[in-house]
């Protein structure tokens, strides 16, 4: 049986019932012949009883579900297919009191399918689900062991459906382990992989390992194999994925989707440079090169940047708009910032990549000491995207952001009122304001805006952080203003409780108030989840406050080597390492 895609699709499906209806009605007209005189005691006309009205049954049921009415709307195409001969009309209400939960009534309604159309593979499927549904585990299996006896082509998509779909998926898995044990994967590689799937789907990750583990084994084949290392990295068990990946590779060394599936592993474990790497074994082409200067990138690796430039720039490819920007990317970050300008201005207005090549050029001429010709590309790109509000918003805060670099204060904020007069409501252009305002020590500036955003938007979590911390961090003695403090960004936490810049935030604030082994045990978790600079000089200062003057010693030296190799300083770090041990 189909799974109901949407609602609308069974509206549209009704539509054609009752037209087909009304031209059953409308085939045999009566003939003289066949007319009866009516006596005294008849009406010319005799009402039609509604309750037998399979028209107006149709129109009241897709009424119905036009007004999201799932109830009403199962009913009423349940009434009709009693009385209608039309299969496809029963299925339909099978599958309305199915999606419903309504098993007396799918039951009914599946009934009449079954004397309509007794051979459909979805009835089958539809008993093992209702079975489910009321919670009859060893009707459902007989079913479904039915529905695969059948040899229907179909049968394991219909039961992943069913098991789905079942409101116990728990129990679902252990009617799948009854189907189909582990030491039986059948004849064909894609049911066995399909099978351990839909196990993983249904929460039973020892199962699905053990399925996938009898695919490779049984096929030896490359969608076991590319199923059986992805389950790997999904678990978190990265050295037995890199052993099915290499032993994969081994088998089948020109599969791009392997070689994917080993580098997104490599990646996983921080080892960027061996992705890269990997990818390179196989045939390339523009998937694979940009994946490889992605993953290049990743590791900071400038020779093994070159390397793919210089083979990217050899290919004998289509230098496509897709190409220019990949060669561009490539030379800005080898720092070949001419050849970078003149691949970004190769690419076409007409382009898809136009709009990210002309910011990338407009970047590469800023750092080339080209700021005016950088703006002027920004200019005109705002010209050309103009009635684009998010790519007009794009080149504004880039603009801002080149002259807010430069120095160019007044400039820059001339660029986000222009952006706001244009985009009055628009929260990203307001708060990056808001940012540059507070970064310039205008923090009264930056807070209106961000409050103007948390009343626009309760739950703009990064909003609700940005306020409460730039409340705590420039009121020190203020216990009212931290206490407001906390409580924002307490929202914000409850809003992302994963997310390290808040989970820092709430890590300062608690500093602030005078809570330090909170205020350590948050930024612990904060650090963990990302050692940056900004969090390691707040950890450093907590530790510092604490006596344990070591290991803050220690969580900044590690800060600033991490910040020597990607060549950025962070103000917050030098700040407090010099404020504290001068």
């Amino acid at each position: 049986m189909r799974f109901i895609p949407s609602l609308m699709t069974l509206s549209r499906g009704a539509c054609v019932l009752a037209l087909a209806t009304l031209a059953a009605c409308a085939s045999h007209a009566p003939t003289r012949s066949d007319a009866v005189a009516p006596s005294s005691a008849q009406s010319l006309v005799q009402p039609v009883d509604s309750g037998h009205d399979l028209l107006a049954k149709l129109l009241a049921a897709q009424f119905a579900l036009q007004n999201d009415d799932l109830a009403t709307a199962a009913a009423g195409f349940a009434d009709a297919a009693d009385l209608s001969d039309d299969p496809a009309l029963a299925e339909e209400a099978t599958q309305l009191a199915l999606a419903h939960k309504d098993w007396a009534l799918a039951r009914r309604a599946l009934a009449r399918w079954q004397v309509l159309a007794p051979q459909a593979p979805g009835i089958a499927q539809s008993k093992a689900w209702i079975a489910l549904g009321e919670g009859r585990t060893n009707d459902a299996i007989a079913e479904l062991q039915a529905l695969l006896a059948s040899g229907d082509d179909k049968a394991w998509r219909l039961i992943a459906q069913t098991l789905l779909n079942a409101p116990d998926k728990l129990g679902a898995a252990v009617v799948l382990a009854r189907l189909a044990p582990a030491d039986h994967v059948g004849t064909k590689e894609s049911n066995a992989v399909a099978v351990s799937q839909l196990a993983f789907k249904l929460g039973d990750k020892s199962y699905a390992r053990r399925l996938a583990d009898a695919a490779v084994a049984r096929f030896h084949g490359e969608d076991a194999f590319a199923w059986s290392g992805s389950l790997a990295a999904a678990s978190d068990d990265l050295p037995r994925a890199r052993t099915i990946f290499a032993q994969a590779i081994a088998r089948f060394p020109a599969s791009k989707r392997l070689r994917s599936g080993y580098a997104a592993v490599l990646g996983k474990a921080e080892d960027a440079r061996g992705a890269a790497l990997i990818l390179a074994g196989g045939p390339q082409d523009q998937t694979t090169f940009a994946a490889r200067a992605a993953y290049a990138a990743r590791a900071d690796d400038k020779a093994l940047l070159g390397a793919i430039y210089r083979e990217v720039l050899a290919d004998k490819g289509e230098r496509d708009g897709t190409r220019l920007l990949l060669l561009g990317q490539l030379a800005e970050l080898i720092e070949k910032r001419a050849a970078a300008i003149d691949w970004y201005r190769a690419i076409s207005e007409r382009d898809d990549n136009y709009f990210e090549a002309q910011q990338r050029l407009a970047i590469v001429l800023d750092q080339s000491d080209r700021l005016d010709e950088a703006l002027k590309v920004l200019q005109r790109l705002a010209t050309t995207v103009n009635g684009e509000p998010d790519q007009q918003r794009e080149v504004w805060l880039l603009q801002a952001d080149l002259l807010g670099k430069r120095g160019r204060t007044a400039d820059a904020l001339a660029v986000y009122t222009q952006a706001l007069a244009a985009l009055p409501d628009d929260p990203r252009v307001r708060y990056a304001r808001a940012l540059f305002s507070i970064e310039q020590g205008e923090v009264a500036a930056g807070e209106r805006d961000l409050r103007a955003i948390v009343k626009q938007q309760p739950d703009n979590a990064e909003a609700l952080n940005a306020l409460g911390y730039t409340i705590s961090d420039h009121s020190k003695d203020d216990a009212s203003r931290q206490r407001e403090a906390f409580e924002l960004i307490k929202r914000a936490l409850e809003l992302k409780p994963e997310e390290p810049a808040i989970i820092d935030s709430m890590g300062w604030v608690r500093f602030r108030l005078g809570d330090l082994d909170a205020a350590l045990s948050e930024l612990r978790r904060a650090y963990k989840k990302q050692p940056d600079a900004d969090i390691a000089a707040h950890l450093g200062e907590v530790l510092w406050a604490k006596g344990e003057h070591a290991e803050a010693r220690r969580v900044w030296d590690e800060a600033r080597k991490k910040d020597a190799r990607n060549n950025t300083r962070s103000k917050v770090l030098v700040e407090t390492i010099e404020r504290l041990t001068r």
